[in-house]
C-alpha cells in the first residue's frame, strides 16, 4: 500500500429496524408544524386502540410490504382553508417519512375531527 492510500474497510451487512412509534412521532410532529393545525385529536377506537401497535396521539400507522399507511386525526384553527391544510399535511408527512426513514407512503389520510375556536377550552 502506498503512503497516501487509505485502507479499504469491509462493509458489514446488517439490518435496521424502525419501531412504529418512531413513525408515529415523525407524523405527529410534522403535522403539528403545519400552520393552521391547532392540535392532534384522539384516535378513535376505544379499548382496542390501547393494544394496537403504531398508534399514538392523533396518529395511526400501518406498515405493509415496506409501505406506510397513515391516519391523522387533527383539530384545526378557525378561519382556515381545510382542503389546503389537508393537502399540506399529506405532502409534509409523506415527505418526512420518505426522507427520514426511507419508507414509501401508500396513503396519508387526514381526519378533521374539530375546528378550534379561540373561546373553546383546550381538552386535556
Amino acid at each position: 500500500m502506498a503512503k497516501n492510500e487509505t485502507p479499504q474497510t469491509e462493509r458489514t451487512n446488517g439490518k435496521t429496524t424502525i419501531a412504529p412509534r418512531v413513525l408515529v412521532t415523525i407524523a405527529r410532529l410534522t403535522t403539528l408544524s403545519i400552520a393552521g393545525v391547532s392540535r392532534m385529536a384522539s384516535v378513535p377506537g376505544g379499548v382496542n386502540r390501547i393494544f394496537h401497535r403504531g398508534t399514538g396521539e392523533g396518529v395511526r400507522i400501518d406498515i405493509e410490504n415496506d409501505q406506510v399507511s397513515v391516519d391523522l386525526y387533527v383539530i384545526l384553527d378557525k378561519d382556515v382553508q381545510v382542503k389546503n391544510i389537508s393537502k399540506n399535511i399529506q405532502n409534509a408527512v409523506s415527505r418526512a417519512i420518505v426522507e427520514m426513514v426511507g419508507l414509501q407512503t401508500k396513503v396519508v389520510n387526514v381526519h378533521i375531527e374539530e375546528i378550534q375556536y379561540a373561546n373553546d377550552a383546550v381538552e386535556d
